[in-house]
């Protein structure tokens, strides 16, 4: 009885926002949360099955991950808001012709990736840092992984544009599950070692990738059909999806960038300790910043949609509730990391570090409002805006947050903790000023 409330597209222009909303973070949430509690099992299994040095060479591989998984957020954010925008609208046709070239750009780019990865491998792997023993397990893994780029993504978010998000969530779980099981065996069982965790997370996403095909070229109970017209490349619908998307994927870089000027200063502060808690701090980071995720995520459809319909109303309304729910669950977790900041940094440790918890109590503070930008960014994608995105996703960090790092860290290592959470607490702060210049906008 409850699924027709809340799924599809008759439920985006007509079922309760609140009820919209709360459906699609919890389905967006525990979708992120699944893949988070595989990164972990992954890791456990190579260094338990193969050994610390094997574990080393697979992070070594890590950035051609983010490659593809930054190609595949730029072309799933950009496409969902196309997709949702032309549904709101009654343009099936341009719908399906924004998931087309959702599906044309990342192929074209996975193969790009793949193929001039496999050419340059060992210049490649060179430049990852693999050297010694490291080395031929790095060379295992990139194999594997740069050879099956084309299924490196499921379309989830495309799915969720149309308001389907029970298969959009099976399109996050189901390749997590396949891979949870692939790797014992493969590694355990049939002696692959760093190869077989490599086929165990290349078959899950296989499995992804299948499951989205059918979704989207075979499944006839649909708002749109994608013909094989579809499929020949829409230069101005090309352009669109690129300029939507790529706020997300410079949110990614720039996070990246963060963490290694973080890393970079406290080094050159002689803080090795320091740097082992950052670690630690950065990953409860992550796990915390979840369900944030999530309410922007569960958002952006109902956004999308009914702002393409003109639902001025109903836009205004979910993105109260979805800052509304940023908020209080901003509060809440930050008190209770910094509550728990000695359990969790020992927890993950595996001893007590009074410089961790420490640490960790300081950043919590930036965690009231972390969930912000993300969210405005979000927001300004699902309405077909990209500038106040760049703004917010590119602009914090370059104006705001990397130069508070820098300031506060002539003071040590906790001048470092304090400039993260000032950064946090600043571009919040922009982004709501941003935010509210164009509150009467409804896309």
């Amino acid at each position: 009885m409850r699924s027709p409330a809340v799924e599809g597209v008759e439920a985006l222009a007509t079922a309760p926002v609140g009820r919209l909303l709360w459906h699609g973070t919890a389905q967006a949430t525990m979708s992120v949360g699944v893949y988070g509690v595989y990164a972990l099992t992954n890791a456990w299994f190579v260094a338990h099955g193969v050994g610390p040095t094997a574990m080393g060479a697979v992070n070594l591989v890590a950035p051609v991950l983010l490659v593809v998984g930054a190609l595949s957020t730029t072309v799933g954010s950009g496409g969902a808001s196309l997709v949702s925008r032309r549904l709101g609208a009654g343009d099936p046709e341009g719908a399906a012709r924004a998931a087309a070239s959702a599906f044309l750009v990342f192929w074209a780019g996975a193969l790009a990736v793949a193929v001039a990865g496999l050419a340059c491998l060992e210049p490649l792997l060179t430049a990852l840092g693999a050297h010694g023993e490291m080395r031929g397990y790095a060379r295992e893994y990139a194999v594997v992984i740069l050879a099956s780029t084309l299924v490196g993504t499921g379309f989830s978010s495309l799915v969720r544009a149309e308001g389907r998000l029970r298969f959009a969530t099976m399109l996050w779980v189901a390749p997590v599950l396949v891979q949870i099981t692939l790797d014992p065996v493969l590694i355990f069982g049939f002696d692959l070692g760093v190869r077989g965790a490599a086929i165990g997370t290349a078959g899950g996403q296989a499995v992804s990738a299948a499951m989205s095909l059918w979704f989207f070229f075979v499944q006839r109970d649909r708002p749109y059909a994608i013909r094989a017209a579809h499929l020949r490349p829409h230069w101005t619908t090309i352009r669109s999806l690129l300029a939507v998307g790529s706020p997300s994927m410079l949110a990614g870089l720039g996070a990246t960038a963060l963490a290694l000027i973080v890393n970079n200063t406290l080094a050159g502060l002689g803080a090795a300790a320091a740097v082992t808690a950052y670690a630690v701090c950065a990953r409860i980071q992550t796990f915390a910043a979840m369900p944030q995720l999530g309410i922007g995520q569960g958002m952006q459809p109902i956004v999308g949609f009914n702002a393409g319909r003109g639902a001025a109303d109903r836009v205004h309304r979910v993105r109260t509730l979805a800052l509304r729910a940023t908020l209080m669950y901003g509060a809440a977790a930050a008190g209770l990391t910094a509550l728990f900041a000695g359990p969790l940094t020992t927890l993950l440790l595996g001893s007590a570090s009074a410089e961790a918890a420490a640490a960790l109590r300081i950043i919590a503070a930036g965690l009231v409002l972390s969930g912000v930008p993300p969210l405005v960014s979000a927001y300004f994608q699902a309405i077909g805006r990209p500038r106040p995105s760049y703004a917010v996703s590119a602009g914090t960090l370059l104006a705001l947050k990397i130069p508070a790092v820098l300031a506060f860290g002539t003071l040590g290592a906790t001048g470092v903790w304090i400039g993260l959470a000032v950064g946090e607490l600043a571009a919040a702060a922009a982004a709501l000023a941003l935010l509210a210049r164009r509150r009467r906008e409804p896309a």
